[in-house]
């Protein structure tokens, strides 16, 4: 296996890590020529792209790339990577034999609560999440018109070391927001990037959500910070009342239990099944901060 990772940001990093440790060459990208030392030293290979063109050495090096994983974020015009490989993805990645593209659980948009799994229909509501499903989209026509077997991981809130309830409450700005009967999922990014290489691996294609077993209230989360921590939470704040930003405001617009079910049955176990046993784990090991 030789990996590249378009978008080596938080879960990228933790994807790119894996493979290296597996001992499998492993290139990343990313806009910032600041943060080439923090992939390298990870053992993933640095090159730099904004999203508008691909330079020569990246161009060289996709000649070598038998696993592609996507993690830039599309935008109005779509999936930036797609266009830059248009009909010539045989003649950019001529040994690909896999593709993995990281999404999101917002595609399904709101349930009410209700249980969604990966044959539920999609109907996302903010316009981040119908630019995601479009960007599915995409990915899904470029794989079948190329023979190649796609990946889509549909990944719930993402959190892990340097990233998480201790982070929010030790700076003061951790907040317990009440919405009644609001839910979600969440999934440790150890747990996304252990996922990754499992499909991977295996050459699999198809949609999986990547996602705890616990859909829960976000309030109980901080809370269990909060006591692992010794220390009192935040008072609780009625959601129809907080001063939120319109983005803040719109993930509580989406409430939905997402099952892992499909993933689990090919094998899968995660690590970090529910937010106590990870933000314990975190607690206790000292990595909620690193």
């Amino acid at each position: 296996m030789r990996m590249m990772i378009f978008g080596a940001g938080y879960s990228g990093k933790a994807i790119g890590a894996l493979a290296a440790a597996k001992g499998h060459p492993v290139a990343g990208t990313t806009r910032s020529l600041e943060k080439k030392e923090t992939l390298a030293a990870l053992g993933i290979e640095p090159f730099q792209f904004g999203g508008v063109s691909l330079s020569e050495e990246l161009i060289e090096r996709m000649r070598t790339v038998t696993h592609l994983v996507q993690s830039i974020a599309p935008g109005a015009s779509g999936d930036p990577l797609i266009p830059l490989l248009g009909e010539g993805v045989r003649t950019r990645l001529p040994l690909l034999e896999w593709v993995g593209y990281l999404s999101t659980v917002g595609v399904y948009g709101d349930h009410g609560g209700a249980w969604v799994d990966e044959k539920t229909p999609c109907r996302p509501a903010s316009q981040r999440s119908v630019e995601r499903l479009h960007a599915e989209n995409a990915w899904q026509s470029l794989a079948a018109a190329n023979d190649l077997p796609l990946t889509i991981l549909r990944l719930s809130g993402i959190y892990g070391p340097g990233r998480n309830p201790f982070v929010n409450l030790t700076r003061g700005n951790a907040r317990r927001l009440v919405k009644k009967d609001q839910v979600f999922n969440r999934i440790r990014v150890e747990d996304i990037a252990a996922a990754a290489m499992f499909l991977a691996e295996k050459r699999t294609a198809g949609i999986f959500n990547v996602t705890d077993n616990e859909p829960c209230p976000p309030q109980d989360v901080v809370a269990e910070a909060a006591r692992l921590m010794g220390i009192e939470p935040p008072p609780e704040q009625d959601f129809e009342t907080a001063e939120l930003t319109p983005m803040a405001r719109s993930f509580y617009g989406e409430n939905k239990r997402v099952s892992n079910a499909t993933i689990t049955s090919l094998g899968f176990r995660f690590q970090y099944p529910d937010y106590r046993v990870s933000l314990a784990e975190l607690w206790a090991s000292g990595r909620w901060n690193k």
